[in-house]
């Protein structure tokens, strides 16, 4: 007999973990493995999966972008679509994004969906960073220009 939220899914956590105590592998269920499944999707680059050329985002496509209002619909409009392609088990209710710093580079996503089976609402943050991950500063001391 079928549980009532299997549908949700169930599956390996990622990055993958084993429990020392059994000796298994860490599995997520139901809300947990949607938002686990919300972010391999976002972080995904569109076609690099062989076997599944159309899933994943094109957030990535945005870095160094000029950060304003079109931006952050941009990004919107394109976490919306990827969601809307790659999870069926959520509808996507709104997707706000915010600027988190004095200079604009961290890019939280904040994404309210709904489980389409049960009908109950959820939130999702994802942090984006508009910059590559790097510690050097312009102007740093002993940082050598490129």
């Amino acid at each position: 007999m079928m549980e009532p939220n299997q549908f949700l899914g169930r599956g390996w956590k990622f990055p993958p973990e084993f429990s020392s105590a059994t000796h298994q592998v860490v599995m997520n269920e139901s809300e947990a493995n949607i938002n686990q499944s919300i972010d391999l999707i976002l972080q995904a680059y569109r076609g690099e999966r062989s076997l599944l050329p159309a899933y994943g985002g094109d957030l990535r496509s945005f870095l160094f972008r000029n950060r304003d209002a079109t931006l952050k619909d941009e990004i919107a409009q394109s976490v919306r679509q990827t969601l809307l392609n790659d999870e069926p088990r959520i509808h996507v209710d709104q997707v706000e994004v915010m600027y988190m710093t004095a200079s604009d580079e961290l890019v939280v996503i904040q994404v309210n969906y709904t489980i389409r089976k049960t009908n109950t609402r959820h939130n999702h943050v994802f942090p984006f960073s508009l910059l590559e991950g790097t510690n050097l500063t312009a102007g740093q001391k002993g940082a050598e220009p490129r």
